[in-house]
């Protein structure tokens, strides 16, 4: 996304009031702009497709196609754009099985505006957000299964960075744990994704799933 271009963000939700109200937030917000607002995965397959929205906020329990299919459909032709899984509920199977379809992360639907917020921008500059629990479950499985090659390419400061985030920290709080700035734990990142060859904490559990 070009700087100072808004975030386009398109919403899959099947609940009217609540559709209307995440619309409105996003369109109250000077740095997004609605890319979109369906009720059903069927009706979004097709133009989130074309349009590739930067970010799509995704009910996971849909009527019909649930949106957790509709994100692993997307991902194959959406490249580039993160999904980020709406629930009313916080169940981490069904959380992880969305980030094993391809999602970035999850929000709870009573989730404030500001927490709605904040979690887009986050996604945009690297960041999944989860709570402490499904990042434990995200990187138990990512430990598991990960190259031996791949991890011993990792410096002991990029294993310290990988350990926070595990623990469920967002990078201010990793930056604090450390003792470093924001800026030197997004380098890190970076690093870390690189050498193993992925883009995010849920990219690599998409990747991992696939050995």
């Amino acid at each position: 996304m070009p700087p100072g271009h808004p975030l386009t963000v398109a919403i899959v939700e099947d609940d009217t009031e609540l559709r209307a109200t995440f619309a409105a937030l996003i369109e109250g917000s000077s740095d997004m702009r609605l890319a979109g607002a369906y009720a059903s995965a069927e009706a979004a397959l097709g133009p989130l497709a074309t349009i590739h929205p930067d970010v799509v906020l995704m009910d996971i329990g849909l009527p019909g196609m649930s949106g957790i299919e509709c994100v692993r459909r997307l991902t194959a032709t959406a490249r580039g754009t993160q999904f980020v899984m709406l629930t009313a509920y916080d169940d981490s199977d069904s959380v992880f099985a969305s980030l094993q379809a391809g999602a970035t992360g999850y929000l709870l639907k009573q989730s404030s505006a500001d927490q709605i917020r904040e979690a887009i921008r986050d996604v945009m500059t690297g960041g999944a957000p989860m709570n402490a629990a499904i990042a434990r479950k995200v990187v138990q499985h990512f430990s598991q299964h990960r190259p031996a090659a791949e991890v011993a390419a990792l410096s002991s400061r990029e294993r310290q960075v990988l350990d926070a985030l595990s623990r469920g920290q967002r990078y201010k709080e990793v930056a604090d744990t450390l003792g470093i700035s924001m800026d030197t734990v997004r380098t890190h990142v970076k690093e870390v994704y690189r050498k193993l060859h992925v883009n995010s904490r849920a990219e690599a559990v998409l990747k991992l799933g696939r050995q």
